[in-house]
């Protein structure tokens, strides 16, 4: 089933080539996420037991990842919610043009979020320094708020459908 996020979110070649790409996204999440803490808390590189542990860390739960990756997903296509199709004259198909934007403006995202220590805290609390699941769940649910409120979009549940809004 195709999970809506606004009443126009009908890009569905963008949507595909969303998903196409989580996989690798999400690991250049992770990535920046280690670049992040160590930009804001360990600049000087000392080898503490939670730098440690942070760097160490490659198994942990990925669902929370997943979500948090799909909620940038469906803000990216509401942001851009044009879903007319322009003629391309560079040889590409739309598939591999979204491909492309899709990839370049997360990026860009992550890295921007990435300044942000609540965004880092409680990132790091759900994926690498995940211990308990109610710790994980709690960073979620503020990580998402925390998203939300830095694109200035607001989550409106009417009649059992979750909506965006520009804030």
């Amino acid at each position: 089933m195709i999970e809506k996020i606004f009443p126009l979110d009908k890009n569905y070649i963008l949507r595909q080539a969303q998903f196409v790409l989580e996989d690798e996204l999400i690991d250049q999440m992770i990535y920046e996420l280690k670049r992040s803490y160590t930009h804001l808390y360990n600049p000087l590189l000392l080898m503490d037991e939670t730098y440690t542990n942070i760097l160490n860390t490659f198994e942990f739960p990925v669902d929370r990842v997943q979500i948090i990756y799909r909620q940038l997903c469906g803000i990216y296509r509401f942001k851009n919610r044009d879903n007319q199709l322009e003629i391309l004259f560079d040889g590409r198909n739309h598939f591999d043009k979204f491909k492309e934007e899709w990839e370049s403006a997360f990026i860009a995202w992550i890295k921007e979020l990435g300044k942000n220590e609540q965004y880092v805290k409680t990132m790091l609390r759900m994926t690498l320094l995940y211990d308990t699941e109610s710790r994980a769940e709690w960073a979620e649910n503020h990580c998402k708020a925390f998203i939300n409120q830095f694109f200035e979009l607001k989550v409106i549940k009417r009649q059992g459908e979750l909506k965006l809004k520009v804030g």
